[in-house]
């Protein structure tokens, strides 16, 4: 295939993951690493490397506008960053002692997981519990909008979301995404905290994470720039589209959607582990 359109085929992709990737809150490595590894018969380590460029771009495109919007938990986010770059950094280093066909196993199995995870997220925001000691020493609480006005909420369980998003860290590390599901789920059922708010602080995380262990990738040559380029623009330019969209829709049919063709991808990913295709 010539370049040009080899670029242009990855960057219309890109976009779509982008789209995604930005309304759900998982990040656009989650589609893309399959369907480069999967379509575009992209070696892994370098789709790897491309997503996770990629995920900076999306948490870069998205988080001004959700921290503008009111959504977004900044010290939260902050905070729980320091358990996930962490764990970028071990996953990053396990990438070397891990062989590409365990790799596509287990990112089949974390597909599945945010596949489950998107049928599961259903309720926009719960009332709020009362602030577990350690969320009221660090002032985790906050509000955000809605169309009745500012709800308030308060983090819970905060040591057990922190341990969750070590996992999650380890994760993007080894997998190259944003590993926004685990994200997510942390935020939403173990701490408690409103959905929209779980989906954009974590948008305004994974690029740290990302960024944490992308410089790893980079010293080792899996970033390619030809890949990485048209990879990054598309997925920049659909997650900003997904900030817009947000606001305005609910997301339920396009979680279905989603999660359909998680579960597809994950089945592939797993499939072509398991017989060494990859």
């Amino acid at each position: 295939m010539h370049l040009l359109s080899f670029a242009a085929l990855l960057f219309s992709t890109s976009i779509l993951a982008g789209l995604l990737g930005s309304l759900t809150g998982l990040g656009g490595g989650v589609v893309l690493v399959p369907v480069l590894v999967l379509i575009f018969k992209v070696d892994i380590h370098y789709a790897i490397g491309a997503s996770l460029v990629s995920v900076i771009a999306t948490s870069s495109g998205a988080a001004v506008a959700y921290v503008k919007e009111g959504l977004s938990n900044v010290r939260i986010g902050m905070f729980l960053e320091v358990a996930t770059t962490v764990g970028a950094l071990v996953g990053a280093w396990l990438t070397t002692h891990v062989t590409t066909h365990a790799i596509a196993v287990v990112f089949g199995i974390v597909l599945l997981y945010s596949a489950i995870g998107s049928f599961r997220q259903a309720k926009d925001h719960e009332a709020p519990e009362a602030a577990d000691a350690l969320a009221t020493k660090l002032e985790l609480a906050g509000s955000f909008p809605t169309p009745d006005g500012p709800v308030a909420y308060t983090a819970r369980r905060v040591p057990a979301g922190f341990a969750v998003m070590f996992g999650a860290g380890t994760l993007s590390g080894l997998l190259g995404i944003g590993s926004g599901a685990v994200k997510v789920l942390a935020m939403d059922q173990v701490m408690k905290l409103p959905f929209k708010v779980s989906t954009t602080t974590s948008n305004f995380m994974i690029g740290v994470t990302a960024a944490a262990s992308a410089g790893v990738y980079l010293s080792r040559g899996y970033i390619d720039p030809t890949l990485a380029m048209p990879v990054m623009l598309g997925v920049l330019a659909g997650s900003l589209i997904g900030t817009h969209l947000l606001m305005r829709m609910k997301v339920s049919t396009l979680k279905m959607l989603f999660a359909t063709v998680i579960v597809a991808l994950a089945g592939e990913m797993i499939f072509n582990g398991v017989t060494g295709r990859i």
